[in-house]
């Protein structure tokens, strides 16, 4: 089982990867920029590719269509950004996107809308909130939020955002 992962920088090198960054750093198997498009690798090359905090730093629309290129079949792409009401999100200078629940359901067929970059079959996740015994009440909330579709879609539509989220994590599956 071949194994990508994206952005490991200094601390995130994972051994059983093959590990991907735009800095040479020690364990970093391949020096490339994931906003240079194609990939260096070959068509359905990985069964599993991890794309851990590293979207909401490059332009990731084309980055996907490769992903899906170099992904086999029935494989999973493990992500995680920041929620769009976390500060982390926009406290970051180097964070270009902001993310939604919905917004990878836009890379999955049958989706939201209906662009030619919807390929994926499924996209299983979950919004995550901090917590500490200091926000009680984020335990609650979380597992309130996750319910289904439409509970997320109540926090992110309402005055719920007030209790911001910390991350998204979830898998996109070709």
């Amino acid at each position: 089982m071949k194994k990508l992962n994206l952005g490991a920088g200094k601390i995130n090198v994972m051994k059983g990867y093959v590990n991907l960054d735009v800095n040479n750093y020690p364990g970093i198997d391949v020096l490339w920029d994931l906003n240079k498009t194609p990939l260096p690798f070959k068509d359905e090359e990985f069964n599993e590719i991890l794309a851990y905090n590293i979207l909401e730093h490059v332009n990731y629309v084309p980055l996907m269509d490769e992903l899906y290129r170099i992904l086999k079949p029935g494989g999973k792409i493990k992500v995680s950004v920041p929620h769009f009401t976390s500060m982390e999100s926009y406290s970051d200078p180097t964070h270009i996107n902001f993310f939604s629940y919905l917004t990878m359901s836009y890379f999955v067929k049958g989706g939201i809308r209906s662009y030619p970059f919807m390929k994926f079959f499924k996209w299983n996740a979950k919004i995550i909130f901090q917590k500490r015994i200091i926000f009680p009440w984020n335990y609650i909330l979380e597992w309130f939020v996750n319910l289904n579709l439409n509970t997320i879609k109540l926090y992110e539509k309402t005055p719920l955002r007030i209790f911001s989220a910390m991350d998204i994590e979830g898998e996109l599956i070709k």
